[in-house]
């Protein structure tokens, strides 16, 4: 399958300079692209592969200075990163679209109700009620508990598991291995000591455009619902526990947990391996940095880190405290010795 620079530069909406006929198949990176391929240049730090890469086609914003004439032909957009993003995500859904039908083996009940160009995988497991929307794909070996809804346009790649009653909203990818509606973590402590399993009879919301990682794992809800609402990415290994809210927009990077009931506000950006306690309100517009324990609410619009978390200014500075502490210890004893020479005089 190949483009034109000319095809190329109406799906980004840029401007061809140089050859608009000259086409490529495929995509590589500015430092190895060969003839034949597009790259993108968004660092300043790749700059210099500019004048020794191969490539057919380059996009690149259109600030971008030149020090020597160029060999490629150059698209230019506002925005090279999210240009060539829009390219491959039209790239890939071209590719999907041409992956239809059912394969076999697999169990579809009778009960289910499948939409047009949708494509189910080898081993997949469809349980009763199950709705599938148009041009849903479904990879081999997942599993698809009775009375879930999946709407138009979704992914579920290999062996991911939706267990019962969950709902997925249109367009949501969820990558390997990743389990949705497994039971929340919830145990009553009893007189004699055991623990008793408290049921958990809500669901999962997976609401429009949300991208689930590999191996993550979304607990259902006590009662209700936990929900992941338009628009979230959560990455790899996450725990998301029973009654959470994750907000419109909000990226959660790999290895964070998030405890039962804590709610997370739109446009929330949370780094890797920070741990969020239970029954939280996150703020709108909150930053959570890497392997920040946050055990009580954050305000709308504050960024904070730490364990136990702190305002991030405030973080830095007392950080700097801490580095000088052994040149302030030195000092203070010396001034312990200069005072104790002083009383002897």
């Amino acid at each position: 399958m190949q483009f034109t620079a000319a095809q190329i530069a109406v799906l980004v909406n840029g401007k061809v300079d140089g050859n608009a006929d000259i086409a490529v198949a495929s995509f590589g990176k500015i430092e190895e692209a060969q003839q034949g391929q597009l790259a993108f240049l968004a660092n300043p730090k790749y700059d210099d592969f500019l004048y020794t890469t191969k490539a057919s086609i380059i996009i690149v914003n259109d600030t971008q200075e030149f020090k020597q004439p160029i060999t490629a032909t150059l698209i230019k957009v506002p925005d090279a990163y999210s240009a060539f993003a829009t390219l491959l995500d039209k790239y890939q859904q071209i590719q999907q679209q041409q992956l239809t039908g059912i394969q076999q083996p697999v169990y579809i009940d009778a009960t289910a109700k499948i939409g047009d160009n949708v494509y189910i995988g080898a081993f997949v497991y469809v349980g009763k009620n199950v709705v599938v929307g148009d041009g849903t794909k479904i990879y081999p070996s997942t599993f698809i508990g009775d009375n879930v809804t999946i709407a138009q346009h979704t992914i579920l790649h290999p062996g991911v598991k939706i267990y019962h009653d969950c709902i997925i909203g249109s367009n949501v990818t969820i990558h390997a291995g990743s389990v949705i509606g497994a039971d929340g973590f919830g145990f009553a402590p009893q007189a004699d000591g055991s623990l008793k399993k408290v049921p958990q009879i809500g669901n999962v919301l997976i609401e429009d455009n949300v991208e689930i990682g590999s191996n993550t794992c979304i607990d259902r809800a006590t009662i209700g619902s936990t929900i992941i609402k338009t628009g979230a990415k959560l990455d790899n290994l996450l725990q998301i526990a029973h009654n959470v809210e994750v907000g419109n927009n909000t990226v959660i990077a790999a290895q964070t947990g998030v405890s039962g009931s804590t709610k997370i506000g739109n446009n929330v950006m949370i780094g890797g391996q920070a741990g969020l306690a239970g029954h939280l309100i996150i703020g709108n517009g909150a930053k959570i940095n890497a392997q920040t324990g946050v055990g009580k609410a954050v305000k709308p619009g504050t960024s904070v880190t730490g364990t136990p978390f702190d305002e991030f200014s405030k973080y830095m500075r007392n950080q700097a405290f801490v580095r000088s502490l052994p040149q302030m210890e030195k000092r203070l004893k010396e001034l312990e010795a200069l005072v104790k020479e002083l009383r002897k005089k």
